[in-house]
């Protein structure tokens, strides 16, 4: 077993999202992605996941890796990250999240959902509200994540919107969270360090290419994997979190 160190954005938004840019198309992310120096990247579209498969086809060349995921919003209007290694996982969770996502999107409030493939054509558009929150509570979520083998995430839970903190006032520590991200740049002003309890990562939450690798987690691990990451985020097996480079 040989362990090394892998430079990680789990936060990374494509033309899918409705808040995502245009130009968050595949070729676009990986060519960012190699600029950053990332080794391993998290495809996290809200409420979708349908261009994942896209951006991995692209990355493939590059020896890139890409993890299958979304950013799901719970009923209370939280975001959470879900990651997984197997596509069949993903396509459950993804599953469960449309029978509980209400809405139709309106392009001219929220821009177009892109569906493209790894050389960047547009195959479709996404018609639901992926703007919109699910019916699933906070609890939920993270239960059926893990049911389904996955890594779960409270994101940027610094933030004064759509955070843990933002919408319940404090950081539950009853929660079976995997860790909790924090934001490149501290978001709010009342937030306070203290309160984490639970293993703390940085990503970019990439809306645009700029952002991209803006903040990154270096995990000690055998292979860029979730089963991996989640031994580094308990200090397992020799796997960890390594100081930024």
């Amino acid at each position: 077993m040989m362990l090394r160190g892998f430079n990680t954005d789990l936060h990374i938004h494509t033309c899918l999202s409705p808040c995502g840019m245009p130009e968050n198309v595949p070729t676009r992310i990986v060519q960012r992605a190699r600029e950053e120096g990332l080794q391993v990247l998290g495809i996290s579209d809200h409420n979708a996941s349908e261009n994942v498969g896209a951006v991995r086809a692209a990355a493939t060349r590059w020896h890139i890796s890409v993890l299958g995921g979304m950013e799901i919003t719970t009923q209370e209007e939280i975001h959470i990250l879900a990651m997984f290694d197997n596509d069949d996982d993903l396509n459950q969770m993804q599953h469960l999240v449309y029978e509980h996502l209400q809405g139709v999107n309106d392009p001219q409030a929220f821009g177009q959902q892109y569906i493209v493939d790894a050389e960047d054509y547009v195959k479709g558009f996404n018609e639901r509200l992926l703007a919109g929150a699910t019916d699933l509570s906070l609890e939920r979520v993270i239960e059926a994540i893990h049911n389904r083998h996955g890594l779960a995430i409270a994101s940027h839970i610094d933030r004064d919107s759509f955070s843990l903190f933002s919408q319940l006032g404090m950081i539950p520590d009853h929660l079976e969270l995997d860790a909790v991200e924090l934001s490149p740049h501290f978001m709010n002003s009342e937030f306070h360090l203290e309160q984490v309890v639970y293993p703390r990562v940085y990503f970019s939450d990439a809306h645009g290419l700029e952002d991209i690798g803006r903040a990154h987690t270096r995990f000690l691990i055998e292979t860029p994997c979730v089963s991996e990451i989640k031994l580094a985020l308990q200090e397992r097996e020799g796997r960890s979190i390594l100081p930024a480079d």
